[in-house]
């Protein structure tokens, strides 16, 4: 099990290794271009070579990649539907030339769609988006603190999402965020065993992939997207202890997605937690 956290590209992707070793990574992630949208350069043989080979030196395990902020797999604008579908195909090519294991997406807004409207919809887009596709990265649905219509707040909707999709192998799991989770509605630090009832039961511990491990700013249940410092917030460290022995027992990745340079000191506790058990 790697502990590592999100990555600026800034300098260019072929550096991000550099920098995730010099904050004492051992796994990264990264967006393979500015997840806000704009022009997308293509990614170099060259510069995939190197990024590689940064990777070696640098002791980096694993590498994943984050989808941009705008994707929208339940929006009834064919715009923003067939964009999302392109960008989620696109970042999955680009994250198979740089030897990811996993692109992580949120699935964006119903609206005033009804659940089953929005199960088609997104059962659609992951049709199209796999079509023909023959890259090694795989995709994880990535759950959301449940402000307004997002999908993906709760389990038993991310566990009808996947069992829809299930015939889509190149459709993993999931990647669970802490922090989302805690805001809406999982308690990891006063509930921690009915969480991993819930879990296991609508979507299976085995298709949990990776962690995004955050506290959080915000209430539990606050329905907001608050991160903050491991053990700075509401969930508290005996919640992320408790969360750090369950990733160990299953093999399962943790990335924090925290402030620099307060993120250098959360892999060191998080490290320290895994490193005691």
């Amino acid at each position: 099990m790697n502990i590592g956290c999100h990555i600026s590209i800034a300098k260019g992707i072929d550096k991000s290794p550099e920098t995730a070793g010099e904050l004492g990574c051992e796994a990264m992630q990264i967006f393979t271009h500015s997840p806000s949208g704009g022009q997308i350069a293509e990614i170099s043989d060259e510069t995939a070579k190197n990024f590689r080979a940064e990777l070696k030196k640098y002791g980096i395990k694993a590498v994943y990649v984050h989808a941009p902020y705008y994707v929208n797999l339940a929006s009834k604008n064919n715009r923003i539907y067939h964009g999302s579908i392109s960008a989620i195909r696109k970042n999955l090519e680009r994250a198979s030339l740089l030897g990811a294991k996993y692109l992580m997406t949120h699935l964006g807004s119903s609206g005033e769609m009804e659940e089953k409207e929005m199960l088609g919809k997104t059962k659609e887009g992951f049709e199209k988006i796999f079509e023909g596709y023959k890259g090694s990265t795989k995709l994880l649905i990535e759950n959301s603190a449940g402000a307004g219509k997002t999908i993906g707040s709760d389990f038993k909707q991310i566990g009808l999402i996947l069992k829809n999709a299930k015939k889509h192998t190149d459709l993993a799991g999931i990647c669970l965020d802490t922090q989302h989770s805690f805001a809406s509605g999982y308690n990891w630090s006063g509930g921690f065993n009915d969480c991993v009832k819930e879990l296991d039961k609508y979507i299976g511990i085995k298709n949990v992939k990776l962690f995004h491990l955050n506290d959080s700013m915000t209430e539990f249940n606050s329905h907001k997207d608050r991160h903050t410092h491991i053990g700075k917030g509401k969930i508290g460290m005996k919640g992320f202890e408790k969360l750090v022995a369950f990733a160990q027992k299953n093999n399962i990745d943790m990335i924090c997605e925290t402030a620099y340079p307060g993120v250098i000191n959360d892999i060191k506790i998080l490290k320290e937690i895994r490193n005691e058990k």
